[in-house]
């Protein structure tokens, strides 16, 4: 599943492999840690709070407020077809933040920090393998969600 990511991931599995299958299907998902109730974003497989390895995943609604953000212009290896481009840090209202790139219902004047967002799954399907992420987009954008079969 973490091959859907896209460019780069060394991640072959781990607990919280799920969290690809969830952004899929439309859902943005994070781990509460079943042992003493801590929340993050991304999922974690081991809660950074207590170390219990048990959790379970939640949906969250992805309203945020965007922490920092960067425009990436001199690209790493393997995003040089796709600079500039701007990526940006949102602290989620259910706990943890969110790396990702902002999206194309903002414009680059627009953004502003501390400005409200909403955290969007997206499914990029032009190319031959499909590839999972999300983005920062203009509170109220909404996506289409799948019934999952967990």
């Amino acid at each position: 599943m973490f091959e859907w990511f896209g460019k780069v991931n060394f991640s072959p599995y781990t607990k919280v492999t799920d969290f690809a299958q969830y952004l899929k299907d439309g859902r943005l998902m994070g781990s509460k840690c079943k042992t003493c109730g801590s929340t993050s974003f991304p999922p974690r497989a081991d809660c950074d709070k207590c170390m219990s390895g048990e959790f379970e995943f939640f949906e969250m609604s992805g309203k945020a407020r965007l922490h920092t953000y960067t425009k990436i212009v001199a690209a790493p290896t393997g995003f040089e077809d796709v600079a500039p481009y701007i990526v940006g840090v949102a602290d989620l209202e259910e706990g943890g933040r969110a790396l990702a790139w902002i999206g194309e219902t903002i414009k680059e004047e627009e953004i502003k920090i501390g400005m409200e967002l909403q955290v969007v799954p997206q499914i990029f399907e032009e190319l031959e393998e499909i590839k999972v992420y999300y983005s920062l987009e203009k509170p109220g954008t909404t996506w289409v969600k799948t019934n999952s079969a967990r």
